[in-house]
C-alpha cells in the first residue's frame, strides 16, 4: 500500500502522547511527543517537544514518515502549538520544510 492512498490517517492519541499513523486501521508509525509548557498559563504558549518518529520495518522506505511528520506538525499548528523538534528525523524534515518554520522553536 502506498502512502498517497485515502487509507492514510493520522490521529492524536492524548493518553498515550502520540500522533499515530494508521494505515487500514492499523498503527503503523507514531510521533512521541512531551509536553513542555502547559497550555495558556498566564498567556504563555503550549510547548511540546517531538521526542521520536518510528514506522513500523515492514512499512519503511514508503515515504510514510514524512506524511506522519508533516500532518503532526499540520495539528500542532492548528492546536496552538510550538514544537521542539527533538527528533533528528523532524529536525531534518523542518529543515527542508522551511514552510514550518513558524511552529517550531529552537531547542
Amino acid at each position: 500500500m502506498l502512502a498517497s492512498t485515502p487509507s492514510a490517517d493520522v490521529s492524536i492519541n492524548t493518553d498515550q502522547n502520540r500522533f499515530e499513523l494508521r494505515l487500514n486501521g492499523d498503527l503503523v508509525g507514531i510521533v512521541g511527543f512531551y509536553e513542555v509548557e502547559p497550555p495558556a498559563k498566564r498567556g504563555r504558549t503550549h510547548v511540546v517537544s517531538f521526542m521520536h518518529t518510528v514506522v513500523t520495518e515492514d512499512f519503511g522506505h514508503q515515504g510514510l514518515a514524512a506524511i506522519l511528520v508533516r500532518r503532526s506538525l499540520d495539528s500542532a499548528r492548528s492546536y496552538g502549538w510550538k514544537v521542539k523538534p527533538v527528533c533528528t528525523y523532524v529536525q531534518r524534515f523542518v529543515a527542508a520544510n522551511p514552510e514550518y518554520a513558524d511552529v517550531v522553536v529552537p531547542l
